[in-house]
């Protein structure tokens, strides 16, 4: 092999592995959050995550990423481990899909129907179709499907490469005398163990050989151990992403790894015992791409189909040997999810709602406070507004972070509207949290309204309930008409707020009122005033996020205009609905 085919066979991986990867990003993209949701919600039943595995792994082209997912999941606290022993098992059937496509490298005939199967005849035609796409479509949900074209024409490619690149060493007596030395199948397993653990990538790993396979020099004895110890080395990455996560996400790289170990051993016995006994003719047969492919599969099937029924003892294995001496802090959002950006929006968007809950939780039981005192729910307001706050400082940090990655225009929108409101929220807990020490001032010093005073607050807080129900709903959903009902009510809320100012000046010049009364009731009214001021905010946020062009300011003097005919009928609405007794 001359120095000209060295650089070729490793151009040829390097060729292969950009496709992959270009491939893989553009199909997780394409796919979208459905991924996170079906590994998260469908996965309680083994064989659901067993078929779940096998098609999401299909669907992203790599059994790593979904492993490396887990862990993420798991250490997140999201997913259970026992849910992801299904998923594993499925991802491992799912990869050798990747091996079967590859497998077409080595078709030959002379039928024009059959030629055209060889990756030389059609990759072209799809990186042509790709480049068209990524060039022309305005949608990047069709730009990422022609990415995904010439992905994987730069795959096939690579692989026509490392196959043109090996094919001399057929002649080379120095080539067969090493590769005499794998019919020991312990050196096959260790040296596809350590060449798929550096590469990371088994897809990889099995093309190259599948390539080798061209020449004519292995045999389906050495072929084997190879792929088995393939199996075993790409779990690599799955124990590269477990260190320094909590102690289930490790275990979830020990299921790994003890169900690629179990079923080599397994399989390794079974094989060379009845080998032993029957001889098997068809190991010293010279194996071909499509022949690998098929032990590949048949290995990853056989072994799911005996390991399957003792899931259970998957778990009590990583259990046994990642122990658990004390509890650990669960990550709030695990970064390995980065790795699969749409996941980690998807997560990102789940946190965000809980902040959204939260926040109308605080400002509901503060509510309750300024009525009723409660030292309890005083409590809950302060412990409620330091969980938001956290939310916030993880969540920004995050959400910065995934905004690095190549995202679809769906999540480039989502993050968008987290980034936009996630300060909001705080913001709410943070008036929550002013208003009970309102409350409490109300408690100590006994501060009583009038009978008008009381009533006008209580028309206020029924106001203010709503405007809240509505921007939560509004946000969790995505709703846009309940988004835009927003804004008239915030404007009812702002001149209720004004005439309640002016009404306690009126009630404190006839006596009727103290001025401790009006610094009380001040502070109450401008804490409301500010939360409304931020369900708008966040009522802005899910508009924009719906429409394609939308600028807040235009949109605000628009709608408050006397032309905007549906925000003056919902305004008349909620003013006549809101209405202070003279």
């Amino acid at each position: 092999m001359d120095i000209f085919s060295f650089f070729t066979l490793f151009g040829g991986l390097a060729f292969f592995m950009f496709g992959m990867n270009q491939m893989s990003s553009s199909l997780e993209k394409v796919a979208g959050g459905k991924m996170e949701y079906i590994l998260n919600r469908m996965t309680s039943n083994r064989f659901k995550g067993l078929v779940l595995g096998a098609i999401i792994t299909i669907a992203i082209q790599s059994s790593s990423a979904v492993t490396v997912m887990l862990v993420g999941l798991v250490n997140s606290g999201i997913m259970d481990i026992s849910n992801t022993v299904g998923v594993i098992m499925g991802s491992n059937i799912g990869t050798t899909v990747t091996a079967w496509i590859m497998s077409l490298i080595g078709v030959s005939s002379d039928n024009v129907f059959v030629r055209m199967l060889k990756p030389e005849s059609f990759s072209p035609v799809l990186a042509f179709i790709g480049i068209v796409m990524i060039m022309v479509c305005k949608t990047s949900k069709r730009r990422d499907i022609g990415t995904i074209f010439v992905g994987f024409a730069i795959l096939m490619y690579g692989m026509t490469m490392m196959s043109s690149s090996v094919s001399p060493l057929a002649e080379s007596p120095v080539f067969m005398d090493i590769l005499t030395a794998f019919k020991n199948p312990m050196l096959g397993i260790l040296t596809g163990l350590v060449v798929t653990a550096v590469i990371q990538s088994s897809a990889a790993s099995v093309g190259m050989l599948q390539a080798l396979s061209l020449t004519g020099g292995i045999t389906y004895g050495m072929a084997l151990p190879i792929i088995m110890g393939q199996n075993i080395g790409t779990c690599a990455t799955a124990v590269i992403s477990s260190i320094g996560v909590s102690r289930n996400a490790k275990r979830v790289a020990v299921i790994h790894i003890s169900f690629n170990v179990i079923g080599t051993a397994i399989f390794m016995i079974i094989f060379y015992g009845l080998h032993s006994i029957f001889n098997f003719a068809f190991a010293d047969r010279i194996i071909n791409p499509v022949g690998i492919a098929l032990c590949h599969s048949i290995f990853n099937i056989a072994t799911t189909l005996l390991l399957l029924p003792f899931t259970h003892v998957l778990v009590k294995i990583a259990v046994k040997l990642v122990k658990t001496k004390e509890e650990e802090p669960i990550a709030f959002l695990d970064e390995r999810l980065l790795k699969t950006p749409t996941i980690a929006v998807s997560e990102a968007t789940k946190h965000i709602n809980d902040m959204a809950d939260m926040a109308k939780e605080s400002m509901k039981l503060a509510m309750e406070v300024l009525k009723n005192y409660d030292e309890e729910k005083v409590e809950k307001v302060k412990e409620l507004e330091k969980d938001v706050d956290i939310y916030e400082d993880h969540l920004g940090s995050y959400l910065v972070q995934v905004s690095a990655s190549e995202l679809s225009d769906r999540d480039i929108k989502a993050i968008g509207k987290m980034l936009h409101t996630i300060g909001n929220f705080e913001r709410i807990s943070d008036h929550a949290r002013n208003l009970v020490g309102v409350g409490k001032e109300i408690h100590d010093k006994k501060v009583g309204f009038s009978d008008a005073g009381k009533s006008e607050l209580r028309t206020i807080t029924a106001a203010l309930s709503e405007i809240l129900e509505m921007t939560i709903e509004s946000f969790h959903k995505d709703d846009l008409e309940l988004a835009i009902t927003v804004e008239p009510l915030e404007q009812v809320i702002d001149g209720l707020v004004e005439r309640i100012k002016r009404h306690h000046i009126a009630r404190l010049q006839s006596g009727e009122c103290t001025i401790q009364n009006g610094f009380v009731l001040s502070d109450i009214l401008n804490n409301y005033e500010r939360v409304s001021d931020h369900c708008s905010n966040i009522a802005i946020a899910v508009i924009e996020k719906e429409k394609t062009t939308f600028d807040p300011h235009d949109y605000l003097n628009q709608i408050r205009s006397i032309d905007d005919t549906n925000f003056q009928e919902k305004y008349k609405e909620y003013k006549s609905k809101y209405l202070l007794e003279k």
